[in-house]
């Protein structure tokens, strides 16, 4: 029978407590379990004294006998002293995916334009009555040319 130390679910709604148990591994999370060997209390304070309550003994002997801790459990037992933790490094896992990497680049395009077009000199403003004057003339250039056509 495969044994493991881990958390069973209490509490209610909203208000996690859980329950640090030795169960067998194919047994439901808050189904039937073997011994309960402490609580953790995820609400309170991280240095509080009442956060993980453990009974370290009979962790130990569960430990010998071969049960198997979670990743969570093992970070209690690792506090205690019972068991060494390795720390694990996935960088990898932290990387924003391929459309988040897309959209940060088109807001970073975004933000650079805009500020180019801030930092960009001032150029004297374009004189728009010679254009306004030009557009008049053109009709009357054309009317002009289509009456030499038509004689």
């Amino acid at each position: 029978m495969a044994l493991k130390l881990r958390l069973a679910r209490g509490g209610t709604k909203k208000r996690p407590f859980y329950h640090i148990v030795v169960a067998d591994a194919r047994s439901p999370r808050d189904g039937r379990f073997i011994e309960k060997l402490g609580t953790f209390n995820p609400l309170l304070a991280k240095d509080a004294e009442n956060r993980v309550v453990l009974n370290t003994e009979r962790a130990k002997h569960w430990l010998d006998v071969g049960a198997q801790p979670t990743d969570r459990v093992l970070r209690f037992l690792d506090t205690a002293g019972i068991a060494k933790r390795d720390a694990r490094n996935n960088p990898e896992k932290a990387k924003p995916g391929e459309k988040a990497t897309q959209r940060a680049e088109d807001k970073a395009a975004k933000a650079a334009a805009v500020e180019e077009a801030k930092n960009a000199p001032k150029e004297a403003p374009v004189e728009e009555a010679p254009v306004v004057e030009e557009v008049a003339e053109a009709p009357a250039a054309e009317e002009a040319a289509a009456e030499t056509t038509a004689e």
